[in-house]
């Protein structure tokens, strides 16, 4: 399945949580997701997001399931990197705040100590989301400029 297929699919599943177990479940299914998209950009994506998404690919996963979580295993295709980098940062930011919620409202130590971690985890995976959008924006930017503009001289007809 396409990569912004299943990030929708978890923002849906997160949203439909209704317990702080589910939102802890799809925290981790998030992270995993994120874990699948950073592996297969490395490995077949822009050049210049190969060494973040590798750094993506190996942050913290859900012990249970050793590599991939079930939705992650779905995996098929990045069609679109920007758009499927956009969409995951949206949704590590909703499992964020939705760990925050369930970390201030518990009285379960172990609860607590979960949330936590996957609020590092998320919050790790977002930076280096951020970082490879940044770096698809450098690289468009780029693109778009005139070649002589791009190295700070005047081209023809633009007067200097």
């Amino acid at each position: 399945m396409e990569a912004e297929r299943l990030v929708a699919l978890g923002r849906h599943a997160l949203a439909e949580s209704g317990s702080a177990q589910d939102i802890v479940a799809e925290a981790w299914q998030a992270q995993a997701l994120a874990q699948a998209i950073g592996n297969r950009l490395a490995l077949c994506g822009p050049q210049e997001l190969r060494g973040e998404a590798r750094g993506l690919s190996e942050i913290g996963e859900y012990p249970a399931w050793g590599a991939g979580g079930p939705r992650a295993a779905q995996l098929s295709e990045v069609v679109d990197p920007r758009g499927a980098l956009t969409a995951l940062g949206e949704l590590l930011g909703e499992v964020g705040i939705a760990l925050v919620g369930v970390a201030c409202a518990t009285d379960d130590e172990g609860l607590y100590w979960q949330c936590i971690e996957a609020i590092d985890a998320a919050d790790e995976s977002s930076d280096r989301v951020r970082g490879m959008l940044r770096r698809l924006a450098v690289r468009d930017g780029e693109r778009a400029r005139p070649p002589d503009a791009a190295r700070g001289r005047a081209g023809p007809g633009r007067g200097r």
